[in-house]
Protein backbone atom coordinates (compact mmCIF):
# COMPACT_ATOMS: atom_id res chain seq x y z
CA UNK A 1 0.00 0.00 0.00
CA UNK A 2 0.83 4.09 -0.25
CA UNK A 3 2.24 4.18 3.35
CA UNK A 4 2.67 8.34 2.32
CA UNK A 5 -0.73 8.43 1.24
CA UNK A 6 -2.24 6.58 3.73
CA UNK A 7 -0.10 8.79 6.03
CA UNK A 8 -2.12 12.09 4.56
CA UNK A 9 -4.89 10.82 4.91
CA UNK A 10 -4.93 10.53 8.29
CA UNK A 11 -3.60 13.29 9.17
CA UNK A 12 -6.36 14.68 7.12
CA UNK A 13 -8.80 13.06 8.96
CA UNK A 14 -7.48 14.29 12.66
CA UNK A 15 -7.49 17.82 11.45
CA UNK A 16 -11.15 17.43 9.95
CA UNK A 17 -12.15 15.61 13.21
CA UNK A 18 -10.47 18.07 15.24
CA UNK A 19 -11.01 21.76 13.31
CA UNK A 20 -13.97 20.64 11.19
CA UNK A 21 -16.54 18.28 13.05
CA UNK A 22 -16.09 19.16 16.20
CA UNK A 23 -18.26 22.21 16.76
CA UNK A 24 -19.87 24.25 19.39
CA UNK A 25 -23.73 22.67 20.28
CA UNK A 26 -24.76 23.17 23.75
CA UNK A 27 -25.93 27.20 24.78
CA UNK A 28 -23.11 26.85 26.89
CA UNK A 29 -20.90 26.43 23.93
CA UNK A 30 -20.21 22.40 25.13
CA UNK A 31 -18.94 21.00 21.69
CA UNK A 32 -20.26 17.93 19.80
CA UNK A 33 -18.49 15.63 17.36
CA UNK A 34 -21.05 15.83 14.37
CA UNK A 35 -21.42 13.10 11.56
CA UNK A 36 -21.07 14.77 8.24
CA UNK A 37 -22.28 17.61 6.24
CA UNK A 38 -25.21 14.82 4.96
CA UNK A 39 -25.89 14.54 8.46
CA UNK A 40 -25.42 17.94 10.32
CA UNK A 41 -25.66 16.55 13.79
CA UNK A 42 -26.04 13.45 15.99
CA UNK A 43 -27.79 10.40 16.06
CA UNK A 44 -28.79 8.49 18.99
CA UNK A 45 -26.64 5.39 17.08
CA UNK A 46 -23.62 7.64 16.36
CA UNK A 47 -22.99 8.56 20.51
CA UNK A 48 -20.23 5.47 19.49
CA UNK A 49 -18.33 7.31 17.56
CA UNK A 50 -18.06 10.02 19.97
CA UNK A 51 -16.48 7.47 22.63
CA UNK A 52 -14.80 5.43 20.31
CA UNK A 53 -12.77 8.68 19.22
CA UNK A 54 -12.35 9.21 22.54
CA UNK A 55 -10.78 5.83 23.06
CA UNK A 56 -8.26 6.62 20.13
CA UNK A 57 -8.05 9.97 21.48
CA UNK A 58 -8.28 9.92 25.19
CA UNK A 59 -7.75 14.08 25.10
CA UNK A 60 -11.92 13.85 23.27
CA UNK A 61 -12.81 12.51 26.28
CA UNK A 62 -15.63 15.22 26.56
CA UNK A 63 -16.87 14.96 23.76
CA UNK A 64 -18.13 11.29 24.83
CA UNK A 65 -19.52 12.64 27.71
CA UNK A 66 -21.02 15.66 25.98
CA UNK A 67 -22.35 13.18 23.47
CA UNK A 68 -24.44 11.05 26.57
CA UNK A 69 -25.46 14.34 28.26
CA UNK A 70 -27.23 16.07 25.52
CA UNK A 71 -29.42 12.84 24.86
CA UNK A 72 -29.65 12.75 28.54
CA UNK A 73 -30.93 16.41 28.74
CA UNK A 74 -33.11 15.61 25.99
CA UNK A 75 -35.14 12.37 27.07
CA UNK A 76 -38.45 12.92 28.39
CA UNK A 77 -39.79 12.83 31.89
CA UNK A 78 -41.85 9.59 30.55
CA UNK A 79 -38.00 8.34 29.35
CA UNK A 80 -38.08 8.72 25.97
CA UNK A 81 -34.57 9.09 24.47
CA UNK A 82 -34.68 11.27 20.94
CA UNK A 83 -32.94 9.33 18.06
CA UNK A 84 -31.63 12.58 16.63
CA UNK A 85 -30.28 16.35 17.42
CA UNK A 86 -29.38 19.11 15.35
CA UNK A 87 -28.42 22.53 15.54
CA UNK A 88 -31.30 24.75 14.58
CA UNK A 89 -32.43 27.70 15.95
CA UNK A 90 -31.02 26.01 19.74
CA UNK A 91 -30.74 22.30 19.75
CA UNK A 92 -33.60 20.41 17.61
CA UNK A 93 -34.13 16.77 18.92
CA UNK A 94 -36.54 14.34 17.34
CA UNK A 95 -38.31 11.65 19.12
CA UNK A 96 -40.32 10.01 15.56
CA UNK A 97 -38.08 6.34 15.93
CA UNK A 98 -35.56 4.51 18.49
CA UNK A 99 -32.74 4.05 15.70
CA UNK A 100 -30.44 3.23 18.91
CA UNK A 101 -28.58 0.55 16.88
CA UNK A 102 -25.40 0.44 20.03
CA UNK A 103 -27.02 0.32 23.30
CA UNK A 104 -26.96 3.90 24.71
CA UNK A 105 -26.52 2.32 28.35
CA UNK A 106 -23.85 0.43 27.83
CA UNK A 107 -21.63 3.10 26.03
CA UNK A 108 -22.93 5.60 28.82
CA UNK A 109 -20.84 2.87 31.46
CA UNK A 110 -18.24 3.32 29.05
CA UNK A 111 -17.75 6.70 29.50
CA UNK A 112 -18.32 6.22 32.98
CA UNK A 113 -15.23 4.06 32.87
CA UNK A 114 -13.04 6.45 31.50
CA UNK A 115 -14.35 9.59 33.76
CA UNK A 116 -15.06 7.63 37.16
CA UNK A 117 -17.32 10.10 38.01
CA UNK A 118 -19.79 9.33 40.67
CA UNK A 119 -22.42 11.86 39.70
CA UNK A 120 -21.78 10.53 36.32
CA UNK A 121 -22.70 7.15 36.92
CA UNK A 122 -26.15 8.16 38.96
CA UNK A 123 -27.22 10.27 36.22
CA UNK A 124 -26.54 7.30 33.92
CA UNK A 125 -28.26 4.55 36.05
CA UNK A 126 -31.37 6.86 36.24
CA UNK A 127 -31.81 7.42 32.59
CA UNK A 128 -31.23 3.90 31.69
CA UNK A 129 -33.72 2.76 34.42
CA UNK A 130 -36.30 4.95 32.39
CA UNK A 131 -35.50 3.82 29.63
CA UNK A 132 -35.69 0.68 30.10
CA UNK A 133 -39.30 1.19 31.65
CA UNK A 134 -40.38 3.53 28.14
CA UNK A 135 -39.35 1.13 25.51
CA UNK A 136 -40.95 -1.68 28.20
CA UNK A 137 -44.32 -0.21 27.97
CA UNK A 138 -44.59 1.17 24.74
CA UNK A 139 -42.82 -1.44 22.68
CA UNK A 140 -43.80 -4.82 24.11
CA UNK A 141 -47.38 -4.64 22.87
CA UNK A 142 -47.74 -8.30 21.59
CA UNK A 143 -46.31 -9.72 25.61
CA UNK A 144 -43.92 -11.83 23.92
CA UNK A 145 -40.96 -10.77 26.11
CA UNK A 146 -39.13 -8.78 23.49
CA UNK A 147 -39.50 -5.02 22.35
CA UNK A 148 -40.90 -4.51 18.70
CA UNK A 149 -39.93 -2.50 15.55
CA UNK A 150 -42.84 -0.02 14.68
CA UNK A 151 -41.47 1.53 11.64
CA UNK A 152 -38.11 0.99 9.10
CA UNK A 153 -36.33 3.59 10.28
CA UNK A 154 -36.66 2.57 14.02
CA UNK A 155 -33.75 0.19 13.23
CA UNK A 156 -31.57 2.74 10.95
CA UNK A 157 -31.10 -0.38 8.46
CA UNK A 158 -33.02 2.52 5.72
CA UNK A 159 -33.81 0.91 1.97
CA UNK A 160 -33.23 -2.68 3.15
CA UNK A 161 -35.35 -6.12 1.98
CA UNK A 162 -35.99 -6.72 6.21
CA UNK A 163 -38.40 -3.98 5.50
CA UNK A 164 -40.00 -4.83 2.91
CA UNK A 165 -43.60 -5.60 3.31
CA UNK A 166 -44.08 -3.24 6.31
CA UNK A 167 -46.99 -0.33 5.57
CA UNK A 168 -44.15 2.25 6.96
CA UNK A 169 -40.51 1.29 5.82
CA UNK A 170 -39.34 4.54 6.55
CA UNK A 171 -41.11 7.00 9.46
CA UNK A 172 -44.42 5.94 10.84
CA UNK A 173 -46.37 8.87 9.23
CA UNK A 174 -50.52 9.52 9.13
CA UNK A 175 -52.18 12.30 6.72
CA UNK A 176 -48.59 13.93 6.13
CA UNK A 177 -47.60 13.74 9.94
CA UNK A 178 -44.69 11.79 11.59
CA UNK A 179 -45.65 10.03 14.43
CA UNK A 180 -44.16 9.54 17.95
CA UNK A 181 -42.18 6.54 18.34
CA UNK A 182 -44.60 5.35 20.97
CA UNK A 183 -47.24 5.34 18.55
CA UNK A 184 -48.49 2.03 17.27
CA UNK A 185 -48.99 1.65 13.75
CA UNK A 186 -52.56 0.60 12.75
CA UNK A 187 -54.03 -1.04 9.55
CA UNK A 188 -50.36 -3.08 9.14
CA UNK A 189 -50.59 -6.98 8.98
CA UNK A 190 -46.57 -7.10 9.64
CA UNK A 191 -45.84 -5.13 12.55
CA UNK A 192 -45.04 -4.72 14.99
CA UNK A 193 -41.88 -6.90 14.72
CA UNK A 194 -39.37 -8.92 16.89
CA UNK A 195 -36.47 -7.24 15.35
CA UNK A 196 -32.94 -9.26 16.07
CA UNK A 197 -30.64 -6.01 16.35
CA UNK A 198 -33.35 -4.00 18.50
CA UNK A 199 -33.31 -6.78 20.80
CA UNK A 200 -30.07 -7.31 21.12
CA UNK A 201 -29.37 -3.61 22.36
CA UNK A 202 -32.48 -4.37 24.76
CA UNK A 203 -30.44 -6.96 26.16
CA UNK A 204 -27.45 -5.24 26.49
CA UNK A 205 -29.04 -1.83 27.94
CA UNK A 206 -30.34 -4.90 31.03
CA UNK A 207 -26.77 -6.15 31.30
CA UNK A 208 -25.45 -2.24 31.18
CA UNK A 209 -27.73 -1.50 33.75
CA UNK A 210 -26.65 -4.57 36.13
CA UNK A 211 -23.22 -3.34 35.92
CA UNK A 212 -23.92 0.05 36.86
CA UNK A 213 -26.02 -1.00 39.57
CA UNK A 214 -23.38 -3.06 40.88
CA UNK A 215 -21.03 -0.12 40.79
CA UNK A 216 -23.32 1.53 42.68
CA UNK A 217 -23.85 -0.98 45.65
CA UNK A 218 -27.15 -2.42 44.32
CA UNK A 219 -26.30 -5.79 44.49
CA UNK A 220 -29.84 -6.76 44.27
CA UNK A 221 -31.06 -4.58 41.34
CA UNK A 222 -27.65 -5.78 39.60
CA UNK A 223 -29.32 -9.61 40.28
CA UNK A 224 -32.40 -8.43 38.75
CA UNK A 225 -30.95 -6.73 36.01
CA UNK A 226 -29.33 -9.74 34.60
CA UNK A 227 -32.32 -11.67 35.11
CA UNK A 228 -34.33 -9.90 32.72
CA UNK A 229 -31.51 -9.90 30.44
CA UNK A 230 -31.34 -13.66 30.45
CA UNK A 231 -34.96 -13.27 30.04
CA UNK A 232 -34.32 -11.27 27.18
CA UNK A 233 -31.77 -13.98 25.59
CA UNK A 234 -34.04 -16.89 26.06
CA UNK A 235 -36.78 -15.10 24.24
CA UNK A 236 -34.52 -14.48 21.43
CA UNK A 237 -33.50 -18.06 20.57
CA UNK A 238 -37.20 -19.26 21.13
CA UNK A 239 -38.81 -16.71 19.00
CA UNK A 240 -35.89 -15.37 16.22
CA UNK A 241 -33.53 -18.57 16.13
CA UNK A 242 -34.13 -20.83 13.66
CA UNK A 243 -31.93 -24.00 14.38
CA UNK A 244 -32.41 -25.30 10.48
CA UNK A 245 -30.64 -21.98 8.52
CA UNK A 246 -28.36 -21.26 11.54
CA UNK A 247 -29.30 -17.96 11.56
CA UNK A 248 -31.63 -15.62 13.54
CA UNK A 249 -34.61 -13.66 11.87
CA UNK A 250 -37.20 -11.18 12.74
CA UNK A 251 -40.52 -12.00 13.37
CA UNK A 252 -43.52 -10.81 12.33
CA UNK A 253 -46.62 -9.85 14.76
CA UNK A 254 -48.22 -13.45 13.88
CA UNK A 255 -44.85 -15.50 14.99
CA UNK A 256 -43.84 -15.74 11.17
CA UNK A 257 -39.83 -15.70 10.86
CA UNK A 258 -39.33 -13.18 8.08
CA UNK A 259 -36.14 -15.08 6.37
CA UNK A 260 -34.08 -12.15 5.09
CA UNK A 261 -30.09 -12.61 6.28
CA UNK A 262 -29.50 -9.12 7.19
CA UNK A 263 -26.62 -7.83 9.38
CA UNK A 264 -28.87 -7.79 12.23
CA UNK A 265 -26.55 -10.27 12.64
CA UNK A 266 -23.85 -8.87 13.68
CA UNK A 267 -25.53 -7.21 16.74
CA UNK A 268 -25.82 -10.73 18.86
CA UNK A 269 -21.67 -10.24 18.52
CA UNK A 270 -21.67 -6.39 19.11
CA UNK A 271 -23.86 -7.14 21.91
CA UNK A 272 -22.14 -9.58 23.40
CA UNK A 273 -25.61 -12.17 23.65
CA UNK A 274 -24.10 -14.81 22.64
CA UNK A 275 -21.30 -16.18 25.30
CA UNK A 276 -18.11 -17.29 24.05
CA UNK A 277 -18.22 -20.14 26.29
CA UNK A 278 -21.77 -21.50 26.67
CA UNK A 279 -22.73 -20.47 23.00
CA UNK A 280 -20.10 -22.02 21.42
CA UNK A 281 -21.65 -24.41 18.70
CA UNK A 282 -23.89 -21.66 17.89
CA UNK A 283 -21.18 -19.10 16.91
CA UNK A 284 -18.87 -21.66 15.09
CA UNK A 285 -22.06 -22.17 12.95
CA UNK A 286 -23.10 -18.44 12.47
CA UNK A 287 -19.25 -17.65 11.70
CA UNK A 288 -19.03 -20.57 9.23
CA UNK A 289 -22.16 -20.95 7.67
CA UNK A 290 -22.92 -16.44 7.35
CA UNK A 291 -20.07 -14.02 8.50
CA UNK A 292 -16.92 -16.17 7.00
CA UNK A 293 -19.06 -17.51 4.10
CA UNK A 294 -17.99 -15.72 1.03
CA UNK A 295 -21.17 -16.69 -0.97
CA UNK A 296 -22.61 -14.74 2.53
CA UNK A 297 -21.04 -11.85 4.18
CA UNK A 298 -17.46 -12.47 3.94
CA UNK A 299 -17.49 -10.50 0.70
CA UNK A 300 -14.18 -9.23 -1.19
CA UNK A 301 -15.10 -6.07 0.37
CA UNK A 302 -16.67 -6.94 4.32
CA UNK A 303 -19.49 -7.16 5.29
CA UNK A 304 -22.39 -6.24 3.13
CA UNK A 305 -25.22 -5.02 5.06
CA UNK A 306 -28.12 -8.29 3.35
CA UNK A 307 -25.81 -11.53 2.54
CA UNK A 308 -25.30 -11.64 -1.10
CA UNK A 309 -26.69 -15.16 -0.74
CA UNK A 310 -30.37 -13.33 -0.13
CA UNK A 311 -32.88 -12.62 -2.91
CA UNK A 312 -33.66 -9.59 -1.41
CA UNK A 313 -29.61 -8.30 -2.06
CA UNK A 314 -30.11 -5.67 -4.27
CA UNK A 315 -29.54 -1.65 -4.82
CA UNK A 316 -32.97 -0.58 -3.72
CA UNK A 317 -31.45 2.99 -3.89
CA UNK A 318 -27.82 4.01 -5.27
CA UNK A 319 -26.98 5.31 -2.20
CA UNK A 320 -27.45 4.73 1.45
CA UNK A 321 -28.83 1.46 1.09
CA UNK A 322 -28.92 -1.11 4.01
CA UNK A 323 -29.82 -3.76 1.73
CA UNK A 324 -26.84 -3.75 -0.58
CA UNK A 325 -23.64 -1.88 0.56
CA UNK A 326 -20.88 -2.77 3.05
CA UNK A 327 -21.55 -0.15 5.77
CA UNK A 328 -18.81 2.04 7.97
CA UNK A 329 -21.13 1.86 10.32
CA UNK A 330 -20.95 -1.98 9.98
CA UNK A 331 -17.07 -2.12 9.86
CA UNK A 332 -16.42 0.61 13.01
CA UNK A 333 -18.68 -1.52 15.21
CA UNK A 334 -16.34 -4.91 14.54
CA UNK A 335 -13.92 -2.96 17.09
CA UNK A 336 -17.02 -4.14 19.53
CA UNK A 337 -16.37 -7.73 18.39
CA UNK A 338 -14.03 -9.56 16.72
CA UNK A 339 -11.12 -10.11 18.71
CA UNK A 340 -13.41 -10.57 21.56
CA UNK A 341 -14.29 -13.59 19.98
CA UNK A 342 -11.03 -14.17 18.56
CA UNK A 343 -11.22 -13.49 15.18
CA UNK A 344 -8.64 -10.92 15.21
CA UNK A 345 -6.89 -12.03 11.86
CA UNK A 346 -9.76 -11.77 9.80
CA UNK A 347 -10.25 -8.46 11.70
CA UNK A 348 -7.11 -7.26 10.26
CA UNK A 349 -8.23 -9.15 7.33
CA UNK A 350 -11.39 -6.49 6.91
CA UNK A 351 -9.26 -3.29 8.18
CA UNK A 352 -6.66 -4.57 5.33
CA UNK A 353 -9.67 -4.06 2.54
CA UNK A 354 -11.42 -0.81 3.87
CA UNK A 355 -7.86 1.09 3.61
CA UNK A 356 -7.27 -0.34 0.40
CA UNK A 357 -10.29 0.90 -0.93
CA UNK A 358 -10.90 4.17 0.30
CA UNK A 359 -7.44 4.61 -0.21
CA UNK A 360 -7.95 3.61 -4.07
CA UNK A 361 -11.03 6.29 -4.36
CA UNK A 362 -9.97 9.26 -1.93
CA UNK A 363 -9.07 11.51 -4.79
CA UNK A 364 -12.71 11.17 -5.94
CA UNK A 365 -14.87 10.54 -3.38
CA UNK A 366 -13.70 11.23 0.64
CA UNK A 367 -14.67 8.22 2.92
CA UNK A 368 -17.99 8.09 2.92
CA UNK A 369 -20.91 5.73 4.39
CA UNK A 370 -20.62 2.95 2.13
CA UNK A 371 -18.67 0.79 -0.28
CA UNK A 372 -19.95 -2.16 -2.65
CA UNK A 373 -19.33 -5.61 -0.92
CA UNK A 374 -17.62 -6.41 -4.34
CA UNK A 375 -15.82 -4.02 -6.10
CA UNK A 376 -14.96 -1.70 -3.32
CA UNK A 377 -16.21 1.35 -5.30
CA UNK A 378 -17.92 4.06 -2.52
CA UNK A 379 -21.15 5.21 -3.74
CA UNK A 380 -22.17 9.01 -3.32
CA UNK A 381 -23.45 9.05 0.57
CA UNK A 382 -22.36 11.42 2.76
CA UNK A 383 -18.35 11.95 2.31
CA UNK A 384 -16.41 12.55 5.33
CA UNK A 385 -18.35 10.05 7.52
CA UNK A 386 -17.53 10.09 11.01
CA UNK A 387 -17.77 6.07 11.20
CA UNK A 388 -15.56 6.15 7.66
CA UNK A 389 -12.95 8.45 8.74
CA UNK A 390 -12.53 6.69 12.76
CA UNK A 391 -12.95 3.07 10.95
CA UNK A 392 -9.67 4.30 8.86
CA UNK A 393 -7.69 6.18 11.27
CA UNK A 394 -8.35 2.97 13.48
CA UNK A 395 -7.38 0.61 10.44
CA UNK A 396 -4.39 2.34 9.59
CA UNK A 397 -2.85 2.30 13.25
CA UNK A 398 -3.91 -1.59 13.71
CA UNK A 399 -2.14 -2.53 10.92
CA UNK A 400 0.84 -0.44 11.67
CA UNK A 401 0.71 1.42 8.37
CA UNK A 402 1.21 4.84 10.77
CA UNK A 403 2.15 5.78 13.89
Amino acid sequence: MQKSKITAICAEIARRLAEVHTVPFFPDGREILLISDTYPGIWLEHVYDSVFYAKLDPSKRQLAENAVRLFIEHQRPDGQLPFAAAKKDGIAVRYSQIQECVSFARLSFEVYQMNRDRAFLETIYQSAVAWDAWLCRHRMTTGRGLIEMFCGYDSGHDNSGRLLGMAYPRNHSHDGEVMDAGVLPTGDDVTPILAVDMNCHFYNTKTALADMADELGLLAEADAWRAQAAAVKLALFEHCYDPFDGYFYDVDRHGNKRRVQSSTLFHLFSEHVLDPETDVEVIERLYREHIHNPESFWTPYPFPSVSIADPTWKKHTDANCWGYFSQALIALRCTRWMDDYGFSADFDHLCNRWIEAWTRCYDTVKLGQELDPLTGEPSSCSEWYSSCMLFYLYAARRLGLVE
